[in-house]
């Protein structure tokens, strides 16, 4: 994983993400998408260009290729063994100093338990679509500060897509902020007590994209239940 201790001025990164979007080849659309990624990737101590190498960008929902995902788990010290590699079943063994040792496998028996195995994508690649399974479940349990949380492109892909993740309504630099526990409190006030569904829609985004950026799933399912709530409550009112 390439480093980078020289922050890159600000006006640079916006070039950057505005030359990506209008390259159209990472799937990120829009430079606020490319801008967010590209700070993540500096707060990392990465250059901000390899937010387009290592991330993508699917229906809002911000993902990391396999392969960074596999190679910034090896960089840190992780190492990895394929045990089985087909299209009928890919099996490997994690191995991590910090987090010890997992063997890991994905087969089209558990993917059609999964309801995955039907999908278009797992026709056309079962092999590579095993394998992105086999590298997040590995590295997610060993060595879970490789991925920051995010899961891989392929499992984005299979996802029921939730809310499309808007970024102009508050800055992208807040977007990218750690949601600690007074943050997370003002995000779910502003929830509980947004006066009508275009507001709900707009607070909730935000702070589900802010929640998203740094990957905390724990803010993520009380924002989700948040917004559940108060929208029960609005549509009740509407009666």
């Amino acid at each position: 994983m390439t480093t980078s201790n020289v922050p890159v001025p600000m006006a640079d990164i916006e070039r950057m993400a505005n030359a990506v979007a209008k390259s159209k080849l990472f799937g990120m659309k829009t430079p606020e998408e490319a801008l967010a990624l590209m700070l993540i990737a500096q707060a990392e101590g990465m250059h901000p260009a390899t937010a387009a190498r290592d991330f993508h960008v699917i229906q809002g929902r911000p993902s990391l290729k396999a392969d960074a995902m596999l190679a910034r788990f090896q960089a840190a010290g992780g190492s990895v063994a394929w045990l089985e590699y087909t299209d009928q079943k890919v099996s490997a063994k994690f191995t991590h100093p910090q987090g010890g040792s997992v063997t890991v496998d994905w087969d089209q028996l558990r993917a059609k338990a999964a309801g995955l195995a039907s999908k278009e994508n797992w026709k056309s690649y079962p092999r590579q679509m095993l394998r992105a399974r086999v590298i997040s479940e590995g590295v997610r349990t060993v060595f879970p500060g490789a991925n920051a949380g995010l899961y891989t492109v392929e499992e984005v892909q299979d996802m029921d897509q939730g809310p499309v993740l808007v970024t102009d309504a508050a800055p992208v630099e807040r977007a990218i902020t750690l949601i600690d526990e007074s943050d997370r409190a003002d995000h779910l006030a502003a929830i509980e007590t947004a006066a009508d569904f275009a507001e709900l829609r707009r607070v909730y985004q935000f702070a589900y994209h802010a929640a998203q950026s740094v990957g905390d799933l724990g803010a993520l399912n009380d924002f989700e239940r948040a917004k559940d709530k108060r929208k029960a409550e609005l549509e009740g009112g509407a009666a």
